[in-house]
C-alpha cells in the first residue's frame, strides 16, 4: 500500500532526533501516537524517541542520521507492526544498529484487515493521455495552484515504486486496537524495566480506562450512523469504520493518484450517497481532493491520524466524520 504523502522539512534538531543527558531509559516508536501510549504507562521513566516525525509520512520518511544515532541508544523499540514502509525498510538497519534492543510488535493480537478493493475496469488506456487527461480535470476546478499540482504527481510517482500489501497498516486509528497495542508496550516496559511494574501497571489500567471512556464517547457521537459513508482521500480510517460500522470511501487508488476515470467513478458515488465532505490529512496537498470537492458542490476537511494527543484527536475526528456521513 502507498500513499501521496511526503516527508515535509524536518528539523534536524527536533526532539524526535535527539536524546538528552537524563538517565532515563530510552524507547524508540515509530509514530507519533505511540509516543502518548508509551509516555502514558512510563511516564517520567523514559525518554522517547520517534522515528517519523510530525508533519511526515510514515509511508515515505527517511530517518536522518543523527535520529538513527538516538535508536541506536535504545532499550526498546515499539514498532507498529502492521506492514508500515518506514518499518519495513529501516527495522533491520535499526536491529544492526543495536542488538541488544528489546523489539516491541505493537500488532500482536491485532487481527489485520485487507484495504478495500478497487475496480480498475479498462486500464489498459495509454498512461501519458490519462495523465494529461488528469492534469486537465485537475486545472478545470479553481483555485489550484501549479506548484501543489507538481507536488502531488512527485508523490505519485514515489509511491509507484512501493510494493505494498494488501493489508491496512493503520491499526491506531480505532481505540479498540490500541487497547492491544497499550498491552503490548506495558509488557516490554516490564521486561526492560521489571522495578517499575507496578507504576507501569497502575498507568496502563488509567490509561485503558480513558480508551474505553473515548471508545464510549465515539459510540454516542455517531449513534444512529451505522452503515452510513464518509468519503477520505486516503484510506487511513478503515479500522476506524470497521469497529463503528460506517463504511470508508476511499479517493486514493492503491497509493496512487486517481485517474480520471476513477475520479469520476468517486464523483458519480459521492452524488448518489449524497456524500458532500471529503476528508485528508492535514498538512498535504489537497489538490485532487479539491477538484472533486467542486464538482459534488462539497468541501474539504482536515483530519489527522498522527496527532499526538491521541484520545482529544480521536473524538475530535469522530466529530467530523458525525458531520460528513452521508
Amino acid at each position: 500500500m502507498g500513499v501521496v504523502l511526503t516527508a515535509g522539512c524536518v528539523d534536524e534538531q527536533s526532539s524526535s532526533e535527539t536524546v538528552s543527558d537524563t538517565d532515563a531509559i530510552i524507547v524508540g516508536v515509530s509514530i507519533v501516537p505511540q509516543q502518548e501510549f508509551v509516555e502514558k504507562i512510563a511516564g517520567d521513566n523514559v525518554e522517547v524517541v520517534v522515528m517519523v516525525p510530525p508533519g511526515a509520512s510514515p509511508h515515505s520518511y527517511e530517518p536522518t542520521p543523527s535520529q538513527l544515532t538516538a535508536l541506536s541508544k535504545a532499550k526498546m523499540y515499539a514498532m507498529v507492526g502492521s506492514g508500515i514502509t518506514v518499518e519495513d525498510t529501516m527495522m533491520n538497519k535499526l536491529t544492526d544498529l543495536n542488538s541488544n534492543m528489546l523489539i516491541v510488535d505493537c500488532s500482536e493480537g491485532i487481527i489485520l484487515h485487507e484495504m478495500e478493493a478497487h475496480d480498475h475496469e479498462d486500464e489498459s488506456h495509454d498512461a501519458e493521455d490519462e495523465h494529461m487527461n488528469e492534469s486537465a480535470f485537475i486545472n478545470s476546478s479553481e483555485g489550484h495552484d501549479h506548484e501543489a499540482e507538481d507536488e502531488e504527481h512527485e508523490h505519485e510517482a514515489e509511491d509507484e515504486e512501493h510494493d505494498h500489501t494488501s493489508l491496512d497498516p493503520h491499526i491506531w486509528t480505532s481505540p479498540d486496537n490500541v487497547e492491544v497495542m497499550v498491552e503490548n508496550i506495558y509488557e516490554g516496559l516490564v521486561e526492560i524495566d521489571p522495578e517499575n511494574q507496578e507504576t507501569y501497571l497502575a498507568n496502563k489500567n488509567a490509561y485503558l480506562a480513558e480508551l474505553a471512556e473515548l471508545d464510549d464517547q465515539i459510540q454516542t457521537t455517531l449513534e444512529g450512523k451505522e452503515g452510513s459513508s464518509f468519503m477520505v482521500y486516503h484510506p487511513a480510517w478503515g479500522y476506524f469504520a470497521n469497529h463503528y460500522g460506517l463504511n470508508q470511501v476511499a479517493v486514493e487508488i492503491e497509493g496512487k493518484e486517481p485517474s480520471v476515470k476513477d475520479m469520476q467513478a468517486v464523483i458519480d458515488l459521492a452524488n448518489e450517497k449524497g456524500i458532500k465532505v471529503i476528508f485528508v490529512q492535514s498538512g498535504f496537498s489537497t489538490v485532487s481532493a479539491e477538484a472533486i470537492a467542486s464538482e459534488i458542490d462539497g468541501e474539504v476537511v482536515e483530519i489527522d491520524p498522527l496527532a499526538k494527543d491521541y484520545i482529544d484527536n480521536l473524538a475530535k475526528v469522530a466529530e467530523a466524520f458525525e458531520k460528513g456521513l452521508a
